[in-house]
């Protein structure tokens, strides 16, 4: 049975840069009760830039909450009022330092919505036009342009771990 939980009551516990913590106290049938975590995101940007050599542009860089360095492809926040192709055109640029022609939105999706309600949208963008990056100034990137049947390959093989870079390669490939 599907139904819409309830909220009853809802407290912030915490409000910062990227996310705020609220945790929300929801019914359930048979009037139980339940608290439900919830991170607020304002939602964010992925691209898939892909050259003229069919090469996927990808940003390398340390990620603390897993404590690795993973390949992943340009993204970012939106900022207040931001258009999701807006935020799009600025990431790639500011990571790394292409400007595309062509840009086409792929799809949206949640991130993890058993506990945050960022939504992320997938831009595939063409036709590019190499340029100085700019990242933001606690941003330390690589950035690494990979064959798109060798990223395939690296999908397959668990070299590529995040999520919204999986997806965006598989989105892609028929695309091009």
């Amino acid at each position: 049975m599907i139904f819409k939980e309830e909220t009853m009551s809802s407290e912030m516990i915490y409000n910062g840069k990227i996310i705020n913590l609220r945790v929300d106290t929801v019914e359930l049938p048979e009037h139980k009760y339940q608290k439900r975590e919830i991170v607020e995101h304002p939602g964010a940007v992925g691209v898939i830039a892909i050259n003229d050599k069919k090469e996927i542009i990808f940003v390398r860089q340390f990620r603390k909450p897993v404590e690795d360095v993973l390949l992943e492809i340009p993204a970012g926040k939106l900022e207040e009022g931001e258009e999701p192709k807006e935020c799009a055109i600025r990431e790639l640029k500011e990571e790394t330092g292409y400007e595309a022609k062509n840009i086409k939105f792929l799809n949206e999706f949640y991130t993890s919505a058993g506990f945050s309600n960022e939504k992320m949208y997938l831009y595939l963008a063409t036709d590019l036009q190499e340029g100085e990056c700019c990242p933001d100034e606690d941003e330390y990137v690589d950035v690494i342009n990979v064959d798109i049947k060798k990223a395939l390959e690296m999908v397959s093989n668990n070299e590529i771990k995040d999520s919204k870079t999986i997806i965006g390669i598989l989105l892609s490939k028929d695309l091009i």
